[in-house]
């Protein structure tokens, strides 16, 4: 799976102050989910996190979107295959600031899952943090069905609460997902 003619672009380890400058000026996850300011080492933890010991997954990629003037605009990180072949998680999403309320966040999202359908995944997975309201709704509109919510997750600053989410790409329904991902059953 790859996003690369989808507008985004993968980024790699010489992007990582690039990131990191994006990740700064665009800081609204990190107070509203963290409690904290951006972290001086945000970008390498996302370039460098991976799944847990014993998680099935392909591969970790790391995208940036980019405006006219060529500053990013948005950058995701995905886990391809994570749990199943045909799953691909989005770990983060952040859109710049500036184009929140403008249609901007959709399209760039829709664009991500498109390439990802056309990739083969029939399934986008993530977790959104219980009380960041805006990312909940969000993800909501977007067709993002609640499987089920993990508690006391440690994110290091913060420990908080996840709505584990997911969203068929290829039709399917929720009953077919969670016979791939069993530790996505509610309790």
């Amino acid at each position: 799976m790859a996003a690369e003619n989808s507008g985004w672009v993968t980024l790699a380890e010489p992007d990582m102050p690039r990131l990191q400058s994006f990740l700064e000026a665009n800081p609204e996850y990190w107070r509203v989910v963290m409690g904290t300011a951006t972290p001086a080492d945000a970008a390498r933890e996302i370039f460098e996190g991976r799944p847990p010991d014993g998680w099935r997954w392909d591969r970790k990629t790391v995208l940036g979107a980019s405006g006219a003037d060529g500053a990013l605009v948005a950058m995701a990180d995905l886990i391809e295959g994570l749990f199943a072949p045909d799953i691909a998680h989005l770990g983060l999403f952040i859109v710049a600031g500036k184009l929140h309320g403008t249609g901007a966040s959709r399209i760039l999202y829709e664009s991500l899952e498109e390439s990802m359908h056309a990739a083969g995944a029939r399934w986008m997975r993530l977790g959104v943090v219980v009380g960041n309201a805006r990312a909940e709704r969000f993800w909501e509109k977007l067709g993002f069905i609640e499987l089920r919510r993990r508690y006391d997750i440690d994110l290091g600053p913060r420990t908080c609460d996840l709505r584990v989410m997911a969203k068929p790409l290829a039709g399917g329904d929720v009953g077919e997902y969670l016979a791939l991902v069993e530790r996505d059953r509610p309790d």
